[in-house]
């Protein structure tokens, strides 16, 4: 597995671990020894970066992180986020400072670690300044419980103020072959600018973009993708083609159309580390595989004026949602 180095020289393998599918969000959930020992063999094949966040369980994804990773602290990078008052129930924003610093300890006492490697506001919070988020995460750097500081689904201009005040290690949004905002919305740009690096989540289209869903499949009962207007039998039967395509290109480069999602993901910038999750170990090896297929220009060229003129069915969230995301 290479390594990339996303902002601030915080160095990670190129495709990280999210963490949150393991026990959070989807129908199928695995027991926290089945997760522990899922997290030790993506480190035994390479990986470095570990995305996991207090909402996600609620809690439980963090204790089981830092269970796995536990022994290996020292060769690995931990993210989690901050942003949320669970109390209130899902969705629910609160970056107010005095929030924050009691998130950051209890992420350290779940995790079992001294220092937070990366830490994200979850969701902006618009009801808190952004300076003063940065400003605690800074003092909480300061202090040595954290070592970076990240946004999750910014606007360009929170980005702009935030790092004035405390720079920005990375960016996590969802990006991908049917979640392209980024490229248009300043994101992608505006890292470059910066020096920031971005870490795009459901990089594979949370299991679309592997061929494994079809139009006929039915998302189970307490699988949030369920709610989400892309996995309606509809969209998914509209979307299909952008499958069709990477199924296409996979087949001439002796891959898999998750190969070649993630291989699109490495090729558009050298700081972008995608963090695909899985409850699988061979979905797991399958993934990793996806950093040694090598795309040339004109690969790149026929998937972008191909996935362009496929019109993509279905916002990616509902409307509540999209509404706390930068774009």
């Amino acid at each position: 597995m290479q390594d990339r180095t996303l902002g601030q020289g915080l160095n990670v393998s190129a495709i990280g671990f999210g963490c949150m599918g393991l026990n959070f969000g989807y129908a199928t959930t695995m027991t926290r020894p089945e997760g522990v020992a899922l997290i030790r063999q993506a480190v035994e094949r390479g990986v470095t970066f570990f995305d996991t966040a207090e909402v996600y369980g609620p809690y439980t994804n963090e204790e089981m992180v830092g269970e796995a990773l536990g022994a290996v602290r020292d060769q690995v990078v931990i993210a989690t986020k901050f942003g949320f008052d669970i109390g209130k129930g899902m969705g629910a924003l609160d970056s107010r400072p005095a929030q924050i610093r009691r998130v950051a300890d209890a992420a350290l006492s779940r995790l079992g670690v001294e220092q937070i490697d990366l830490f994200y506001q979850h969701r902006v919070d618009p009801a808190v300044p952004i300076e003063d988020v940065a400003g605690t995460v800074r003092d909480l750097i300061a202090s040595g419980k954290v070592k970076h500081f990240g946004l999750s689904e910014p606007g360009i201009e929170t980005v702009r103020r935030a790092h004035a005040v405390q720079p920005v290690t990375a960016i996590q949004s969802e990006y991908s072959l049917w979640t392209r905002g980024p490229e248009s919305n300043g994101t992608l740009a505006l890292c470059a600018e910066l020096g920031i690096g971005f870490v795009p989540y459901s990089p594979l289209g949370r299991g679309f973009l592997t061929g494994a869903i079809t139009a006929d499949t039915k998302i189970a009962a307490g699988d949030f993708r369920a709610s989400l207007p892309r996995f309606t039998p509809e969209a998914i039967a509209t979307n299909e083609a952008l499958v069709d395509l990477l199924k296409r290109i996979a087949t001439s480069k002796g891959a898999t159309p998750a190969q070649i999602a993630i291989a699109w993901l490495l090729a558009q910038r050298p700081w972008i580390v995608p963090i695909p999750g899985t409850t699988k170990l061979h979905r797991l090896e399958e993934n990793l595989g996806g950093a040694a297929i090598v795309l040339t220009g004109e690969d790149l060229a026929t998937i972008d004026t191909a996935s362009r003129g496929i019109a993509i069915a279905g916002e990616r969230y509902p409307d509540h949602l999209l509404a706390v995301t930068g774009g």
